[in-house]
C-alpha cells in the first residue's frame, strides 16, 4: 500500500498593519517597513478583503493603503518596533516640513489680498458717497490693486525662500531614516 504523505505546514502567527501613504512616497515607505520585518500581505486577492495595495479616493491627494504582515515571533521584536516608531516619526516630520514650505507663504499672501480688498472697498465707498470723492477713490484704489496683484509674487518668493531653508532639513531626515533602516536590517539578519 502506498503511504499518503501529508505535508504539514509550520504554523506562523502574524501581526497585521495597514499604512496609508501618498502614492508618490508609497514605494519608499514600503521599502522602509521591510527593514523592520514587515512584508506585503499577498493573500489579499481583491475578492473578499481587497488588494494588498489599494487606492483611496481623495479630491486633494491620491493616497493608498498598504497592508502588511509580520511574524509575531520575529527575533529582536522590541528593538525593531522601537526603530519602526523612529522611522514613522521621521516620516511625519518630513511631511510637516513639506507642508511648511507653503503654509507661511499662503498666510502672507492671504493677508495682503485681504488688505488690498479693504482698500478697494474704501475706494468704492469713496466714489459712491453722497458727494463722490474721486481723489480719495483713486488714492485708495492704488494700494487696493497693488494688494490684489502682489500676493502671487509674495507667495512665489516666500515658497522659494522656505524651500531653500527646509530642503537641508528634509535631507537630514532622509539620512536619519536610512540609518534607522540599516540598523533594522542588521537586526533581521
Amino acid at each position: 500500500m502506498d503511504e499518503i504523505e501529508k505535508k504539514q505546514k509550520e504554523f506562523v502567527g502574524y501581526e497585521y498593519k495597514e499604512v496609508i501613504a501618498d502614492i508618490s512616497k508609497a514605494s519608499f515607505i514600503f521599502d522602509g517597513y521591510e527593514y523592520f520585518g514587515w512584508e506585503l500581505d499577498k493573500k489579499l486577492n481583491g475578492n473578499i478583503y481587497g488588494n494588498p495595495v489599494e487606492n483611496i479616493r481623495s479630491p486633494y491627494q491620491k493616497k493608498i493603503v498598504i497592508r502588511l504582515k509580520r511574524n509575531r515571533k520575529i527575533l529582536n521584536k522590541m528593538e525593531l518596533t522601537r526603530l519602526q516608531r523612529n522611522f514613522e516619526a521621521c516620516i511625519n516630520e518630513i511631511e510637516e516640513l513639506e507642508k511648511s514650505k507653503t503654509s507661511t507663504a499662503t498666510v502672507y499672501a492671504l493677508v495682503i489680498g485681504i488688505l488690498g480688498t479693504a482698500f478697494m472697498a474704501g475706494s468704492v465707498f469713496a466714489v459712491t458717497a453722497q458727494s463722490p470723492n474721486i481723489i480719495l477713490c483713486i488714492l485708495l484704489a492704488i494700494p487696493g490693486f497693488i494688494g490684489w496683484i502682489t500676493p502671487y509674487f509674495v507667495y512665489k518668493e516666500m515658497v522659494k525662500r522656505q524651500t531653500g531653508k527646509v530642503t537641508q532639513l528634509i535631507e537630514e531626515k532622509y539620512d536619519e531614516i536610512y540609518k534607522i533602516c540599516e540598523r533594522g536590517n542588521k537586526l533581521l539578519h
